[in-house]
C-alpha cells in the first residue's frame, strides 16, 4: 500500500536516496517493491575525436568539467566524482543514487476556481486571452510589459484553464524574494488549490501541489513534472547567465510542455529566441492604472564612499531620506555593495534607530521586508536583492552609486519600477546618486521614456 505523502512527494521529483524527509527504512522497502526508478548521481558519456570522457550531474545536468571533482569518497571507499554547481542542495556524487517515481500517480482534482474580484485594462485582457490561447495550443510565449503592469494578474486564466485540464503548473523565478511575493498572492485567488512555495531551507509541505511556486535553483529537483512552465523575471541573475538553470526549466518540464516568459526588460538572446522560434507575444506598455513610468532623476553625489566611510552620509543622500521621514514616505536605498550598505547603515540609523539593511545572505530578509510593508520600519537599506519581486504602496527610491558595474541598465530600470505601483499612489520619486553619468544609466532612463511614448504616444515627455 502506497502512502499518500511518500507518493505526493515524489511524483515529479528527482532525490538523493539517503537524504530524503521520510524514513530511510522506508523508502528502501519501496525500492524493494519497484516503487522508484534508480540512477547515478554522476554519469559519464565520451565526446569527440579522441573520445574525451565528460562527466555530467544527472540532477542538475551539469557537464561543466571544471565544475566535476575528483575527491577520496568515505562512504565507498574509492575515488568519486562530485557536482559542485548544485551543491547548495547536497553532495551529489558518483556513487550517489538519485530516484525518481515509478509508482502510481496522484489524483488531480479539477474544482479549481479563481478568486479575483479585479478588472483588467484592455490591453492585459488581450494578453490574458493571447497567454491562455499560447498554453491551450502549446506553444511558447513571452509576456513583455513594464514594471506595474499588472503580470501577474494576467498569469490568473491562464493558471486556472490549465488546472482545470488536469495540468500540472509551476511559476519559477530566479529569486526569494518573488516567489515570497507571488506566493500569498496566489493562495488568495486560488483558495481551493493545493499550492507549495519553494525557496532555500523552506520546510516539507503536505499533500500533492498541483501548482507549484518555486525558484529556479529548486528545479534541479524535479524531473518530467510539469505540463505548464512560467519563468516569472526570466532576465534576472541569475537565470539568465546560468545555463544549468535553463536547462533545469526544461528538465522539470514534460516533454511538449509550453515555456512561458514573463518580463519588462527581455534580455536581446531571449527576443532573438522568440522571434527565431516564432513564439507567441504580449507587450504592454503601460501601467493598469494608467499613470506613465517614474522617470528617474540624476543627482551628483562624489566621493559618496569616501564620505561613507568616514562616517558622514553624503548631504544631498541625507537631506533626501529626511524628506521622506518628514513626509512619513516608505524608501529604499539602494547599495552597489554590502560593505558600502553595511557601513552606512549605523550613519543612517542616527537620523531613525528603525532604519535597517538587508541583503541576499540576511536571515531575517523575510520578515524585514514585510515590516516596512506594514510601516513598522520607514525604510530600508538593500543590495540589488530587491530590484523586482517586491512592491509597497508610495515607495520613494534611491540608488547610490548608480554607475557601478551591478547596476545595468536592465538593473536599473527595474529598481525605478518599484515606484509608482499603487493605484492610489501612482508617482514618485527615483533618484540615481552617482559618481559620474554611465551609458547603462541613460539606456535606462532612455528605455522607460520609450515605454512611456509607447504608452502614451510622440507627445510624452
Amino acid at each position: 500500500m502506497v502512502e499518500p505523502k511518500i507518493r505526493d512527494f515524489f511524483i515529479g521529483r528527482i532525490w538523493t536516496r539517503n537524504h530524503t524527509p521520510f524514513s530511510q527504512e522506508k523508502i528502501e522497502k519501496y525500492i524493494e517493491h519497484q516503487f522508484f526508478n534508480i540512477k547515478p548521481g554522476i554519469s559519464f558519456f565520451r565526446k569527440g575525436f579522441l573520445q574525451r570522457q565528460i562527466y555530467r550531474c544527472n540532477r542538475c545536468h551539469n557537464t561543466n568539467q571544471h565544475e566535476i571533482v575528483h575527491y577520496n569518497c568515505a562512504r565507498c571507499e574509492k575515488v568519486c566524482v562530485y557536482c559542485r554547481h548544485c551543491i547548495n542542495m547536497g553532495r551529489v556524487t558518483s556513487c550517489t543514487d538519485l530516484l525518481t517515481w515509478n509508482g502510481p500517480s496522484s489524483h488531480y482534482p479539477l474544482s479549481h476556481k479563481l478568486v479575483w474580484e479585479g478588472k483588467y485594462t484592455e490591453a492585459q485582457h488581450e494578453a490574458a486571452q493571447q497567454l491562455q490561447e499560447s498554453i491551450k495550443t502549446g506553444r511558447h510565449h513571452l509576456i513583455f510589459a513594464v514594471c506595474g503592469a499588472g503580470k501577474t494578474e494576467i498569469l490568473f486564466p491562464a493558471v486556472e484553464f490549465a488546472l482545470n485540464q488536469g495540468k500540472r503548473v509551476c511559476i519559477a523565478t530566479p529569486r526569494t524574494d518573488v516567489v515570497l511575493e507571488l506566493y500569498p498572492r496566489f493562495q488568495k485567488v486560488f483558495p481551493k488549490t493545493n499550492l507549495h512555495a519553494l525557496y532555500g531551507s523552506v520546510p516539507v509541505q503536505q499533500g500533492f501541489p498541483q501548482l507549484v511556486i518555486t525558484t529556479t535553483h529548486q528545479l534541479y529537483r524535479f524531473e518530467n513534472a510539469f505540463d505548464v512552465v512560467i519563468v516569472d523575471e526570466a532576465d534576472a541573475f541569475p537565470y539568465t547567465y546560468d545555463r544549468t538553470l535553463q536547462k533545469a526549466v526544461v528538465k522539470a518540464k514534460k516533454e511538449d510542455a509550453p515555456i512561458t516568459l514573463v518580463t519588462a526588460t527581455p534580455s536581446p538572446q531571449i527576443l532573438s529566441r522568440v522571434k527565431r522560434e516564432k513564439w507567441g507575444v504580449s507587450f504592454i506598455p503601460r501601467r493598469y492604472h494608467g499613470y506613465p513610468l517614474p522617470v528617474p532623476r540624476y543627482e551628483s553625489l562624489w566621493s559618496y564612499d569616501k564620505k561613507i566611510q568616514k562616517g558622514d552620509i553624503p548631504t544631498k543622500l541625507e537631506e533626501w531620506t529626511k524628506a521622506r521621514l518628514t513626509n512619513k514616505e516608505p524608501f529604499l536605498i539602494f547599495f552597489p555593495t554590502i560593505r558600502l550598505m553595511h557601513m552606512a547603515t549605523s550613519l543612517f540609523q542616527q537620523l531613525d534607530k528603525r532604519i535597517v539593511s538587508v541583503h541576499a545572505e540576511d536571515e531575517e530578509r523575510k520578515e524585514k521586508v514585510l515590516k516596512l510593508r506594514k510601516e513598522e520600519v520607514p525604510g530600508l537599506l538593500t543590495t540589488t536583492i530587491l530590484e523586482r519581486g517586491i512592491t509597497i504602496k508610495n515607495i520613494q527610491v534611491a540608488v547610490v552609486g548608480a554607475e557601478s558595474k551591478i547596476f545595468t541598465s536592465s538593473a536599473l530600470i527595474q529598481i525605478s519600477g518599484r515606484v509608482g505601483r499603487n493605484s492610489q499612489f501612482p508617482t514618485g520619486d527615483i533618484v540615481f546618486f552617482h559618481h559620474g553619468i554611465t551609458a547603462e544609466m541613460d539606456e535606462a532612463r532612455n528605455e522607460i521614456i520609450r515605454l512611456n511614448r509607447e504608452g502614451f504616444g510622440e507627445g510624452f515627455k
